[in-house]
């Protein structure tokens, strides 16, 4: 008779248990879209000369929009196919050049003012699992609803970025959410292979086991510099990376990961260029030559409702940029916050600061009037380039939100003779 006295507890208890740990339906097939309007301005700033890759130093009002279309479907167990039609126009400040931590990190995804289609995605992807455990999975984009193995190993391959799986980071990874500046998405003196929209074909691997993962990829480079075109030759163009994660759950959860990466492609030399005398030309002395480079990143949460997160970043710097943005190295901290903290549950706010460098071929070349593809004044007197960040998310509906950003740089593109600048920014931002 006791034991009846607590069945219904028991009943309860086990109901409760059971619902809060049960994974979502599995979909078979899902949709998700979204689309993005990002504004920036910045006024007039001193400038004692201008090059061909400067940042105007007049007046500037630019905008860029991105939508996408998020398709993804199961094919047999473990395995699902994704592909993601986008479609970009528009343009960042002076053509996004200018400036290494680039001030819209949407322009990678623009490539032309006018409106452009685009597939950035298309890959399939197999998990296999390696033990009993299950974890469950929400309806996202590019992800289905339902549960996958805890520890497991997945294989991508097909068209995908190297910065969907590399150098993630809860509180600073997407320029549609969280900060606008590239140096706060991404490690900057990662030169991550790509085309000129952030894509690029390739196959990933990772091993995931309880708090650790380990992840390889190699993937294809682009022809040219920044160029559309990726060179199908693997054995002479490729971009290699590895990347070691640890997670833990100490003061509400973090990780850390060490990220090292080689690229092979027909790249300039800065010392190269420099020898040739007159005013120098990295991609007249192109040929098959490796870059490397390493990079650290980590974040820890601060309470329910904040975090913070560090990147370092360094390559050898003698190679000409090929594919991301014209850092040798880099060093970022910031934080963010939830709007619950203040009673605005779909609101946010980020605050965080960078310093990027040059070696000293880079800074050499550019000093003798040289350019890559996103900087080049003419001359160049250096200092480290200082940029800070602030924006507020505001949750207008579950589904919008419209963000306010104010950006300031400190020797735009390295140079101590330009600037500073402020650059003012509103996002619009819509999902579903």
């Amino acid at each position: 008779m006791r034991f009846a006295r607590f069945l219904p507890l028991m009943l309860a208890f086990t109901v409760r248990l059971f619902s809060a740990d049960a994974p979502p339906p599995a979909e078979a097939w899902n949709w998700h879209w979204q689309a993005t309007a990002l504004s920036e301005e910045h006024g007039g700033f001193t400038s004692p000369y201008t090059g061909q890759h400067s940042l105007s130093p007049n007046p500037e009002f630019d905008t860029s929009v991105t939508t996408t279309l998020f398709l993804g479907a199961a094919l047999w167990p473990g395995a699902q196919v994704y592909a993601d039609p986008e479609v970009t126009g528009g343009s960042g400040l002076s053509g996004t050049q200018g400036v290494a931590g680039v001030l819209n990190a949407e322009t990678a995804h623009v490539s032309a003012a006018a409106p452009q289609f685009n597939l950035a995605r298309a890959f399939v992807q197999q998990v296999v699992p390696l033990g009993q455990g299950t974890e469950a999975v929400a309806s996202d984009q590019n992800q289905l609803a339902g549960s996958q193995p805890a520890d497991r190993l997945t294989v991508v391959a097909g068209k995908f970025s190297l910065a969907d799986y590399f150098d993630a980071n809860p509180y600073a990874h997407d320029p549609r959410t969280q900060f606008f500046n590239g140096g706060f998405v991404a490690n900057v003196a990662w030169d991550y292979a790509a085309d000129t929209k952030g894509y690029t074909w390739g196959l990933l691997t990772e091993l995931r086991a309880g708090d650790w993962s380990l992840r390889a990829a190699t993937a294809l480079e682009p022809v040219e510099a920044n160029g559309p075109v990726l060179d199908r030759d693997w054995s002479r163009s490729q971009g290699d990376n590895a990347e070691l994660e640890w997670r833990h759950t100490a003061g509400g959860g973090g990780a850390l990961r060490l990220l090292a990466y080689r690229n092979l492609a027909d790249m300039g030399s800065y010392a190269d260029a420099l020898r040739a005398g007159g005013i120098p030309d990295v991609s007249i002395s192109r040929q098959e030559r490796v870059k490397f480079g390493y990079g650290l990143n980590a974040d820890q949460a601060l309470g329910a409702n904040g975090g913070c997160f560090i990147r370092l970043g360094w390559n050898d710097g003698q190679t000409e940029t090929w594919a991301y943005t014209e850092a040798d190295a880099t060093a970022t901290l910031g934080l963010q916050w939830k709007g619950a903290a203040w009673g605005r549950g779909r609101d946010q706010f980020g605050l965080a600061a960078q310093v990027n460098g040059l070696s000293n071929d880079h800074r050499g070349y550019l000093a003798a009037g040289g350019s890559g593809f996103l900087l080049g004044d003419g001359a160049l007197n250096y200092g480290p380039e200082e940029i800070a960040e602030a924006y507020y998310s505001a949750g207008l509906w579950e589904w919008l939100t419209v963000t306010p950003d104010l950006q300031g740089v400190q020797n735009p593109g390295y140079n101590r003779d330009r600037g500073p600048l402020l650059v003012g920014g509103l996002r619009v931002h819509a999902e579903f």
